[in-house]
């Protein structure tokens, strides 16, 4: 491997197959970890409690905050990567548990109850529950993951050239404020073109996937030790207090409360 220097590989389950119905993996990964494409007969629950999971599973990406995780599907190729530390969490669940859930991959909103049981589990380090309790608590996770609501990607992508390298530049830069009627003209289309691209193949407005980018971004560099005013500005806001209403409007937290329960935490 030609990167082996700034890349580590993660370490896969290497079970033929789970060792109860519900099995659970924590683990802390820093920047720079990846897990090669691999599939296996068990469904997964991926999330991350702080920083953002980036996902590619068959041709799509999957980049999820705190409030969401990634579903794959028993069977489905996929794999991962670590863009900065995050706290990392799996739910794996035996194919007979998997039918009531989605087919697909997709993203799922993550209940509260749901939240504070893994959170549980995790500090108690638990895989494989075997205490009553503990079977029950497994049992009301499965139930809120039938019940999740199902979104197709949190910030999803485009397969037509035009479109895709607005997206990528806007990736690579997002504080970028240019308005849509620029992006269009630099594809050549009208901006009421543009707009309806938009929402034909990303199901959204352009404003609202720069918004979730932005907030992508913002989780990223929450992890850093720049000043809230100085990640507004990078991120093309126009002062700290326009950016922290729209990160609490998002994950129900100001980006100094979000700074020291996640990544605080991260430190015990």
């Amino acid at each position: 491997m030609t990167d082996s220097m700034s890349r580590k590989h993660i370490d896969l389950l290497d079970f033929r197959e789970l060792p109860a119905p519900v099995y659970f993996r924590y683990a802390d990964f820093d920047t720079h970890e990846y897990a090669a494409a691999h599939r296996h007969p068990w469904g997964t629950l991926e999330y991350s409690s702080s920083g953002v999971l980036h996902m590619e599973i068959g041709s799509s990406r999957f980049m999820s905050p705190p409030q969401y995780a990634v579903w794959v599907p028993p069977h489905t190729e996929h794999s991962f990567y670590s863009n900065q530390p995050i706290n990392y969490r799996a739910v794996c669940l035996a194919p007979s548990l998997c039918r009531e859930l989605p087919q697909q991959a997709c993203t799922l909103a993550i209940s509260d109850i749901l939240k504070a049981i893994l959170k549980d589990f995790a500090a108690r380090d638990v895989k494989i529950p075997e205490q009553d309790a503990d079977v029950r608590l497994a049992q009301v996770l499965v139930d809120q993951l039938q019940q999740a609501p199902e979104h197709a990607c949190y910030l999803p992508y485009a397969s037509s050239p035009g479109l895709l390298g607005i997206l990528e530049a806007l990736q690579a830069e997002p504080g970028d404020n240019r308005p849509l009627a620029e992006w269009a003209a630099q594809i050549h289309v009208s901006e009421r073109t543009l707009a309806r691209q938009f929402v034909r193949e990303l199901g959204m407005s352009f404003g609202e996937w720069r918004l979730r980018l932005r907030f992508l971004a913002a989780i990223e560099a929450l992890g850093s030790a720049r000043s809230i005013q100085e990640i507004a500005f990078d991120l093309g806001y126009s002062s700290g207090s326009a950016f922290i209403a729209m990160f609490q409007r998002q994950a129900e937290c100001t980006p100094e409360q979000y700074r020291r329960s996640h990544l605080d935490g991260r430190k015990v």
